[in-house]
């Protein structure tokens, strides 16, 4: 597990390991969360890069018999 220390301007560095397996690029977008007790960075991808990430998924959807 990696460790980063926050700077006097509250900056960190994200490991050269994390960024490479996630591709993280300068100037790339991040989502800061804050989830209970710690905080988690998600990587923004560009909408062309998401096309097709359902493929293959199941829209077969059960539906009740007063419904069409």
């Amino acid at each position: 597990m990696d460790q980063v220390t926050v700077s006097s301007k509250y900056q960190i560095i994200i490991p050269r390991s994390i960024r490479k397996s996630l591709g993280i690029r300068p100037g790339q977008k991040v989502q800061v969360m804050r989830y209970e007790d710690r905080i988690e960075l998600i990587p923004v991808k560009p909408v062309q890069k998401l096309r097709g990430f359902l493929k293959g998924i199941d829209t077969a959807v059960e539906r009740e018999p007063d419904r069409l």
